[in-house]
């Protein structure tokens, strides 16, 4: 008899479209041990959550979380509401027995941060696993990158150098929606975009980062009050009010990873005509690499100690049946798109349901880049001024 795993989740706009897509196709695409089931979705507007559920293939729908926990048909439960709820849902799906998956940035300070990796860590000694959802390691050509530098292809690292870049924010009549208010989104571009820069950082790096220089900003500090329920990317305004933006537009930092190499950050949701462009480069002493998310089967690729006169850039088309999770997809040259982090995502964290082996990223992988983003802000708050991070344990 098949073994299934049922998955609950709680939120559906974005996110939950996109975990969702991920959940319905995993186990179509991949040969799993467990077989996702679409349980449950929870939101609080009834008539919002039943049309999603109907939407996206959930067989019930809730609108108190807590009852989603409770249903003896979750087995898995997968956050993806605003940051202000992750901690307090993630810790009591944990200690109902519960697996849970909790969309980025882990939390919205590291003190709640912290009380969920050591909520995962108690859960772990029961045989709980517990993931964050930073999907962009996810991409075929990410995964190869960090491949090739465990490989050593790229010698010891000297720079590592991350942007991301989106502009839904230039207008400034573009409506206060949650992501702009800090109670309910905890930072700006720093936690919206920063927490991928940071977390794919330390990912293809192999290694922490110690300590930041940081500036933010906020260019544009009211924008119209939103009415009714609408608070996507492309929400609108409604009456002429207007209310305070209380995060960040903008984050601009340097770092420094324990090995001595150099890093830099640029994240920002005010960069006309840069709809996601999320872009890297590190370089080696043998080597160097590059992406760019809006090329996102293709990574770049220099052997230094190749000769001179024929050395460079190449363009290395992730798309062959060898290359990570290309296995259940199409032939070679077909190209995969943003949707697919989201299947390889539910993919590699059934996997470690099933085997029982610890999920990356952890809920700890997660604490340090909350810890890092805290550095950022601190140093923000005092002019760029160096800032360690944090390593103290859960």
């Amino acid at each position: 008899m098949e073994e299934t795993l049922g998955v609950g989740m709680v939120g559906y706009a974005f996110m939950g479209a996109a975990h969702s897509q991920g959940w319905r196709t995993a186990g179509r695409v991949f040969d799993l041990p467990l077989r996702p089931v679409l349980a449950a979705i929870a939101g609080r507007d009834g008539t919002a959550v039943r049309a999603a559920a109907d939407r996206h293939g959930w067989a019930a729908a809730e609108t108190d979380w807590r009852a989603l926990i409770a249903r003896e048909d979750v087995d898995l439960v997968d956050v993806c509401t605003p940051g202000d709820s992750h901690a307090e849902i993630a810790v009591a799906a944990l200690e109902a027995g519960k697996h849970v998956l909790c969309e980025k940035p882990l939390a919205n300070s590291v003190t709640e941060a912290e009380l969920m990796a050591a909520a995962a860590e108690a859960a772990a000694a029961r045989g709980q696993v517990a993931m964050v959802g930073f999907n962009y390691r996810r991409v075929p050509a990410v995964s190869y990158a960090r491949t090739l530098i465990a490989e050593g292809r790229l010698g010891e690292l000297r720079h590592v150098r991350v942007t991301y870049l989106q502009d839904w924010l230039v207008d400034p009549d573009f409506p206060l929606t949650w992501r702009l208010e800090r109670e309910h989104a905890g930072s700006g571009a720093l936690g919206d975009l920063g927490a991928h820069a940071v977390d794919l950082a330390q990912y293809l790096a192999g290694e922490l980062l110690v300590g930041v220089s940081a500036l933010t900003e906020t260019f544009v500090r009211e924008r119209p009050l939103l009415t009714g329920a609408a608070a996507g990317l492309s929400a609108r305004p409604g009456s002429g009010a207007c209310g305070p933006v209380t995060v960040d537009d903008a984050a601009l930092f340097t770092g420094r990873l324990a090995s001595g190499a150099l890093a830099s950050f640029e994240a920002t949701r005010m960069a006309a005509g840069r709809k996601n462009a999320l872009r890297l480069e590190l370089n080696g002493e043998k080597g160097s690499l590059a992406f760019d998310l809006e090329r996102l089967n293709e990574l770049s690729f220099h052997d230094h100690t190749e000769p001179a006169a024929t050395a460079g850039f190449r363009r290395i088309l992730v798309t062959e049946p060898g290359h990570p999770y290309l296995e259940g997809w199409w032939p070679p040259g077909h190209a995969l798109g943003y949707e697919h982090t989201f299947v390889h995502q539910a993919r590699d964290l059934v996997l470690a349901v099933a085997s029982g082996t610890a999920p990356a990223p952890s809920f700890a992988d997660g604490l340090q880049v909350q810890r890092v983003l805290a550095a950022v802000e601190e140093s923000a708050e005092k002019n760029a001024v160096y800032t360690p991070v944090s390593r103290q344990e859960p």
